[in-house]
């Protein structure tokens, strides 16, 4: 129990549940051990860093690091943030394991780069496109939160999920959060999409209904001319099979085309636990009833260790803001969906102070991934900013598309103010959390975060990347060796995405950049950058100008060709039979396919 001396000279006897001290009068058990703890507690013996913290980790989803005060901006105001940094450590060289949601969100949750477990592309999709699609994060995958859950901790994730729901049944639930660990959940499984919000473009397979709406012309016109060709007489065919041919293709494709005009009641619903509560969801009301549900969790769990992952809607397309700051900011709707973000960050560490919490919680803060350049509406910039760094949203070797915030906080446990220059990772946060919660680390399969507690407490000066490896689905496009005994960075880029000339460092099209194909750059000899010197990553070496060219080079193969043995072949999540839509597992709350009910009623008006 950790009782130190007062421990080490008492022997505990029980009798018929009566303990005495050595030598003296037997008492009661219970009171025996009240005595006990309030002498350990009088003597100091047992303090709070002996015992488990509580963990909240906050993610914001597409926010570029550039948007953020501590990282340099000074025209959003984003003080929560700020503070949160003030009051612990900055990292400056964090980075995301993907550049896109869900595989970004997977490696982050098992402390794996995702196509270990099949949670990125091979090809075409590179994020879930439905909830009632049959991939997922899959069931034999251990998230930190299974772990801490076997160690006591109530854990609870509220807000963006996008892991998958369903496997073979609309009712299995085998990616649902609760089945990965998670006590509670409260919140949107899938992710924001314009679709949810009405007189918005479409967004969800956008360029496969642009081909289907070709192929429909094809065939219409293609049975017409048969009809014509019958009528004239040029074409011998008996109307029965003209018939047979106009009904299955006007089924076949008002299937489809209903489909679509169902994402919305489809894909944006609310869920606490396995229950539907909201479909569609009001987007309006959404932010409200995530934060009531953060702040009551923390509430309600205060008296014993837990795990909370605030998985942020916000900045992602569509920007939906409350009125409460519409119009405040000097970035537009994108501008004021930070403010409002950074107000519900700071909602959520008041909440933590006035519960007494602050000096026994982890904290930690960062974004999926980096900003997206690509999202506009007309003229107007829809997406965030990554600063100097080149690049952004989808692209996985750039900075811009990787290099994340990433702040932590830990009262009497880490340093205040501190600014570390340190190659990390989102893959980090799982042995991180795991070891403070007193778990043990799976031991049957490759992890590739490492526990950041020396790095953040000051016991060691570098962190244990050595190498750090950027995939865009399952292509390497880039690769850093961090080489400590001279503090120097370098970074290899073997494909990069082709820029728009007039996109400002975005790709083509309203999308995201590809990871391979016509709209890429292969490079032999690759891109070699000192990141140390040049982080917004705009010289390229060559052997004229880098006298270590060639041995830089040499060292990131070598690295390379021993990373790539511990890559084997998985299941394949985003293969076309798991992430096409399926009726059988669409969740809804309702009559299929007719799916609504809103189960919160008006309480969310309520103010905060």
């Amino acid at each position: 129990m950790g009782l130190g001396r007062f421990g080490e000279r008492t022997r505990i006897h029980e009798r018929q549940g009566r303990c005495r001290l050595s030598g003296g009068t037997p008492v009661p058990c219970r009171t025996y051990f009240s005595i006990l703890l309030f002498m350990c507690l009088l003597l100091g013996i047992c303090t709070a860093n002996d015992s488990k913290p509580n963990i909240l980790l906050i993610m914001a989803d597409d926010l570029g690091i550039g948007d953020v005060g501590c990282y340099g901006n000074d025209t959003l105001r984003t003080p929560n943030i700020d503070n949160l940094a003030k009051e612990g450590i900055k990292l400056l060289q964090h980075l995301a394991a993907a550049p896109l949601c869900t595989p970004s969100r997977a490696a982050f949750l098992t402390g794996r780069h995702a196509f270990r477990s099949g949670m990125d592309a091979t090809n075409g999709y590179r994020a879930l496109q439905w909830n009632g699609g049959s991939g997922g994060l899959p069931r034999n995958e251990t998230t930190f939160a299974k772990i801490l859950q076997q160690q006591g901790y109530t854990t609870g994730i509220i807000g963006k999920w996008h892991q998958g729901v369903n496997c073979q049944l609309r009712t299995d639930h085998c990616h649902h959060p609760i089945n990965h660990g998670f006590d509670y959940f409260y919140g949107m499984p899938f992710t924001l999409i314009n679709d949810c919000q009405i007189n918005k473009p479409p967004e969800v397979d956008a360029a496969f209904r642009a081909k289907l709406w070709v192929y429909t012309q094809v065939i219409v016109l293609g049975i017409l001319t048969l009809i014509i060709g019958k009528l004239v007489g040029l074409i011998s065919i008996s109307w029965k099979i003209l018939m047979c041919l106009s009904t299955l293709s006007f089924l076949f494709f008002t299937s489809w085309y209903s489909s679509f005009g169902f994402i919305r009641y489809w894909n944006c619903i609310l869920m606490r636990n396995y229950e539907i509560i909201q479909q569609p969801m009001v987007l309006e009301r959404t932010a409200t009833l995530m934060l009531k549900e953060a702040i009551s969790f923390i509430a309600r769990n205060k008296h014993r260790p837990f795990l909370l992952f605030f998985s942020l809607l916000h900045v992602h397309i569509p920007l939906v803001t409350t009125k409460q700051f519409l119009g405040k900011s000097k970035h537009g709707l994108y501008g004021d969906n930070v403010e409002e973000m950074d107000w519900m960050v700071g909602k959520i560490l008041n909440a933590i102070e006035q519960e007494g919490l602050k000096n026994t919680t982890f904290i930690y803060f960062t974004s999926d991934h980096g900003g997206h350049l690509e999202a506009r509406e007309g003229h107007f910039q829809l997406g965030g900013s990554n600063g100097i760094y080149k690049g952004g949203k989808g692209m996985g070797g750039w900075e811009g598309g990787i290099r994340v915030p990433g702040i932590f906080r830990w009262p009497g446990v880490f340093p205040a103010g501190q600014v570390i220059d340190e190659p990390t990772s989102l893959m980090d946060i799982y042995p991180t959390v795991v070891h403070l919660g007193g778990g043990e680390m799976p031991h049957d399969r490759v992890i590739d975060g490492h526990n950041l507690i020396p790095l953040l407490q000051g016991t060691v000066k570098h962190s244990d990347h050595h190498f750090l490896f950027h995939y865009c689905g399952i292509h390497l496009h880039a690769a850093r060796w961090h080489q400590k005994n001279s503090n120097k960075v370098w970074k290899v880029h073997y494909i990069t995405p082709n820029f728009h000339p007039e996109g400002a460092g975005a790709c083509y099209g309203r999308g995201v950049c590809p990871c391979s194909g016509d709209h890429v750059t292969y490079h032999d000899p690759p891109l070699l950058f000192d990141l140390s010197r040049d982080p917004s990553e705009s010289i390229p070496l060559s052997p004229d100008t880098e006298p270590f060219y060639h041995t830089v080079i040499e060292r990131l193969t070598e690295a390379i060709v021993e990373h790539q043995k511990s890559v084997h072949p998985v299941p394949q999540q985003f293969s076309m039979k798991n992430i096409m839509w399926k009726p059988w597992l669409q969740p809804c709350c309702g009559t299929f396919p007719f799916c609504s009910c809103d189960k919160e009623g008006d309480n969310e008006h309520n103010a905060l």
